[in-house]
């Protein structure tokens, strides 16, 4: 693993032998399967505009905060909305979207369940809104299982920033050394290592054609035992 120096270079950290005491985790494609919400939300907001969003501006946004995202789609396709606007435009589209349905990634519950059966502490670090993190929890309740949650609003600088993960180490009373991290994008992936933390990538469709040279460990699914594995109860530091 990489961690990024106060002067921008990255240094190398061996993981060997180290366990984690807390667990961060990503929401949108890491718990559930919303990117597939998103990509419709974005095409029927581009659609009402006369264009159609492309893999290559997905790949490009994938995991970044609100004002990148659609300040990035208005250089895209050379809008002249105001990125706010097209924030609460997207956010009401995405949430109609919701009620189509969507599903948890593979392994999910099974994670929960046992990481709170080790009484291992888990928080989520999202860069959606507030708004969406909600809607998204609230349909499997699951905003109580967690310690505490991140939003794009909590923080100043977004993924691939390390600021999130800073906090998320903070709010935990660690070093981010002892922080795992599950992500699914690369800005989430580089937002962990530059923080310190270890991350684990979980692959699935909309991010198996990516690479993640950073990642600490590469797995198939939430429910991979290697995660738990590497975690323990807190013990003095």
């Amino acid at each position: 693993m990489k961690a990024e120096a106060e002067n921008g270079e990255y240094f190398a950290m061996n993981i060997e032998n180290r366990l984690f005491n807390a667990v961060a985790f990503d929401m949108d494609g890491l718990m559930f399967n919303t990117e597939d919400v998103y990509w419709k939300a974005a095409d029927v907001l581009l659609g009402r505009r006369g264009c159609s969003y492309t893999e290559e501006l997905c790949n490009d946004i994938m995991g970044r905060p609100p004002q990148y995202c659609f300040q990035r789609m208005i250089e895209y396709y050379g809008l002249s909305d105001d990125w706010r606007d097209l924030k609460a435009e997207s956010e009401e589209i995405f949430i109609a979207l919701l009620k189509e349905g969507y599903s948890a990634m593979p392994g999910l519950f099974e994670l929960l369940d046992r990481l709170e059966a080790a009484r291992i502490p888990k928080a989520i670090c999202t860069s959606s809104s507030r708004k969406i993190m909600e809607a998204i929890l609230e349909k499997d309740r699951l905003l109580s299982r967690f310690a505490f949650t991140i939003t794009s609003e909590d923080i100043v600088r977004g993924k691939p920033d390390p600021e999130i993960y800073l906090k998320a180490a903070n709010r935990f009373d660690l070093p981010p050394n002892r922080l795992l991290v599950l992500e699914d994008s690369v800005a989430g992936c580089r937002s962990a290592i530059r923080a310190g933390a270890a991350c684990f990538i979980i692959l699935a469709d909309h991010n198996k054609h990516l690479s993640f040279p950073d990642a600490t460990q590469i797995l198939n699914s939430l429910g991979d035992l290697k995660i738990m594995e590497n975690l323990t109860l807190r013990k003095d530091l």
